[in-house]
């Protein structure tokens, strides 16, 4: 097999997976107050909490002090490498040339920051297979704000599928992102616990 065809298969299956993901998203039926994703083909759903909302738009705030609104998303469906993964990540910030494919979709090519905060349904997906498809993403940088520990997990410098840099710190503590392609600090002060 030549790396042509190799190419084509792997392109081939990319348009399958999305094509599967929008079927999925077009067949759900998602309750008010609540948000739904697709994580290695399984369908989530998770009612939208206080403390959840806080910390959101906590950092959409942080965020919006340095960038325009049209590049920080909330709730938006991006599809990530990986088998089935439609996400719609809490937080994520694209880079200044992003732009929309033909079916209205950012690219997760074009993400440079993500930011998830933990509900208990669905905390192993943001410590497991999300991180692992952002990792394989190449995002830059990847938070987890967890209101049950009262900490957060800043991972960057993605390589091979992996991130190679861990900070974790607690609530309270500034969240140094400016040696990162986010630029900024992150205060935690305000975020509630659960």
């Amino acid at each position: 097999m030549t790396a042509e065809a190799i190419d084509r298969i792997d392109i081939d299956m990319a348009t399958v997976n999305e094509q599967i993901l929008d079927e999925m998203f077009d067949q759900m039926t998602i309750p008010e107050g609540y948000k739904a994703e697709i994580v290695e083909g399984i369908v989530y759903m998770s009612p939208q909490r206080d403390t959840h909302w806080e910390i959101i738009a906590d950092i959409y705030e942080q965020l919006r002090t340095k960038y325009p609104r049209k590049r920080v998303k909330s709730d938006v469906r991006i599809d990530y490498p990986g088998n089935l993964n439609g996400f719609a990540t809490d937080v994520t910030l694209v880079s200044e040339t992003a732009e929309k494919n033909a079916k209205g979709l950012w690219l997760w090519q074009d993400v440079v920051f993500v930011a998830e905060v933990i509900s208990k349904g669905t905390a192993q997906n943001d410590y497991g297979p999300k991180k692992t498809a952002y990792a394989a993403a190449e995002v830059p940088v990847y938070l987890v704000a967890d209101p049950y520990q009262g900490k957060c997990h800043l991972y960057t410098q993605p390589k091979g599928g992996e991130y190679v840099s861990e900070l974790t710190v607690a609530f309270g503590t500034d969240v140094g992102m400016t040696d990162s392609p986010v630029g900024l600090t992150l205060d935690t002060t305000e975020f509630p616990r659960d």
